[in-house]
């Protein structure tokens, strides 16, 4: 009998396969985005070492304060414009978006909608 993969499992097969051909360097790094039911998370990482050079998510302390009267989009294009005020504070201004799996809409979108109203070129 047929038994259905889990969600979950399938991000992870689609996020290996986008992986294969999306790769951050030193001079362009990666935006990689985790989506949980709760909080939306990212980080910009250089693949070359990996390290991660800068991060953002619902959880800082600059974000958590502002988030209370928005709704889960909203928190996500929050953290994508904190995310992208300090990327360009560390002197990155074009990056590579990892979307981790997840298909490019909702949160996911609303992240890197808040990056690029930041400066953050894709």
């Amino acid at each position: 009998m047929f038994k259905k993969r889990d969600k979950n499992e399938v991000r992870k097969i689609r996020h290996e396969r986008v992986r294969v051909k999306v790769s951050g360097t030193p001079e362009t790094p990666r935006l990689c985005v985790f989506r949980s039911l709760k909080h939306i998370y990212a980080q910009l990482i250089d693949d070359t070492k990996g390290v991660t050079l800068v991060s953002a998510s619902t959880l800082d302390p600059a974000v958590r304060g502002q988030i209370a009267e928005v709704d889960k989009k909203g928190a996500a294009k929050l953290v994508g414009k904190t995310i992208g005020e300090r990327a360009m504070q560390a002197g990155f201004k074009s990056v590579v978006f990892d979307r981790g799996g997840y298909v490019y809409t909702g949160r996911v979108q609303a992240v890197a909608e808040g990056a690029r109203e930041a400066g953050l070129e894709f």
